[in-house]
């Protein structure tokens, strides 16, 4: 008999724990909403406080821990290493890296993850997540292009250090003046990042032929090249020309994607005067 007694009372608990987690599903989609209008409003500090209370009610909704995520990102400064701006980011990572834990090829998760160390200058990350995108999406144009930008940025950085050592300043042609022994350091430690760079730049072209963006980095990574084809007056030429090439292109792309813009924001309508 008590076998049989418990059946119903059973069955009874188990409904209400449906209702229970029901109301629970609701609540948690109410704060979501409440959350959107505050991150709307910039009211950042309260979305955050509405999309935790969305988690808490409701842990298994993904897209709630994406809004955390975001809400937590929006107020990260970029190359800002205060505490409070690093403890800000951290909790942005460890938001995303909980919806991966679920959704392993998330790529907004992914794409935020890169993001954040790429604000906080952790470079060396930011280029492990991006390459996660690129696995995860490898028609992301952005990834490759952000990858491109990274290099430039090591190249570069490198470059300044070592003319500055020579008493010189880039001229972005080439720095014939240079040393041999400053062309030698340069060729040591920027030819891999250029080499990647150029290739990765090349990549988020394909994907995006009108990605003026990286057409301008196309332009400044070709004239890294220049510097460490030193010794080779022939390739540095060619670099240079090459560099300047690609800025053309850029401007050009730049003001063609701007009239495309305001074409579409007009609702693509276009007055014909040859009438």
């Amino acid at each position: 008999m008590n076998g049989i007694a418990r059946i119903p009372v059973l069955a009874a608990a188990l409904s209400l724990l449906v209702v229970s987690t029901g109301c629970k599903r609701l609540e948690a989609r109410d704060q979501l909403n409440k959350g959107v209008q505050a991150y709307k409003s910039a009211k950042y500090e309260e979305a955050i406080n509405h999309f935790q209370n969305a988690v808490n009610l409701d842990p298994s909704y993904p897209m709630t821990r994406i809004y955390l995520a975001t809400a937590y990102a929006q107020q990260v400064v970029p190359d800002l290493p205060t505490p409070d701006n690093l403890k800000k980011a951290n909790l942005a990572i460890d938001s995303y890296k909980k919806v991966l834990q679920e959704h392993p090829g998330d790529n907004t998760s992914l794409k935020g993850i890169a993001s954040l160390y790429f604000n906080m200058g952790d470079m060396d990350l930011a280029k492990q997540w991006q390459q996660k995108v690129i696995q995860s999406d490898p028609k992301d144009p952005e990834a490759p292009y952000t990858i491109g930008v990274i290099d430039w940025k090591a190249a570069y950085k490198n470059t300044v250090q070592a003319l500055a050592a020579g008493g010189l300043q880039d001229d972005g042609t080439g720095n014939v003046k240079m040393s041999k022994q400053t062309c030698a350091k340069l060729k040591a430690e920027n030819a891999q990042a250029v080499g990647e760079g150029l290739n990765y730049l090349e990549k988020a072209i394909q994907i995006r032929p009108s990605y003026d963006d990286a057409m301008s980095y196309l332009n400044l990574t070709y004239r890294q090249k220049a510097d460490i084809d030193c010794g080779d007056p022939n390739a540095v030429k060619q670099d240079v020309a090459e560099a300047q090439q690609w800025n053309d292109k850029a401007m050009g792309t730049r003001k063609a994607n701007e009239i495309q813009k305001e074409k579409s924001q007009a609702g693509g309508i276009v007055m014909d005067n040859t009438k």
